[in-house]
């Protein structure tokens, strides 16, 4: 199962486009999960603790862990942000606060290093912007440092298109020349 993780919330959104086309030439089933519709719940103190005693009795199968059990599930994983302020939209971190889970997406070695529990072994990850991309530290470099040193996805590919909105840009043509880079 490809996972199709899409935080792009505009109708006519380039990211979503560049996913899109991304999507077409890769083979089986894809499961989508558009952010916008997902109800994240406040991370409170209540909250941890409700969460810590679901994953220390083993109770994955809690609906709490569903975005969870289908990021660890997937055979590939491809996530769809628009650039904004230098990273992504809030709700592509909410979703990360929600995956990362002990047992489920991770775990701990004995000296502590985080090992992978994560069945994909590649992720692509596609933005746009309508400027440059000053940094991709922030947002791809974050996405990436999660899925190898969490999740254990070594394979870490970037497309992205920007300057879209920079005067007299040819967007179609920037869109079209959108290629993957390896992270």
């Amino acid at each position: 199962m490809i996972l199709f993780v899409n935080a792009c919330v505009r109708k006519e959104s380039r990211t979503l486009r560049l996913a899109k086309q991304l999507l077409a030439t890769l083979e089986g089933e894809i499961k989508e999960v558009k952010l916008e519709n997902v109800k994240f719940p406040i991370v409170d103190e209540e909250f941890i603790n409700h969460r810590e005693d679901l994953k220390n009795a083993g109770k994955y199968d809690d609906s709490m862990f569903s975005l969870g059990r289908d990021f660890a599930d997937a055979d590939l994983i491809v996530i769809a942000a628009p650039y904004y302020d230098l990273s992504f939209p809030a709700m592509l971190k909410q979703f990360f606060e929600q995956i990362n889970v002990l047992g489920l997406t991770f775990t701990y070695s004995e000296t502590g290093t985080p090992m992978g529990l994560c069945k994909a072994k590649k992720l692509y990850y596609v933005t746009t912007a309508g400027g440059p991309i000053l940094s991709d530290e922030p947002g791809f470099g974050y996405v990436k440092a999660l899925a190898n040193n969490f999740y254990g996805i070594d394979e870490v590919y970037q497309i992205k298109a920007e300057g879209l909105d920079i005067i007299g840009a040819d967007v179609e043509a920037i869109l079209k020349d959108a290629h993957i880079e390896r992270g």
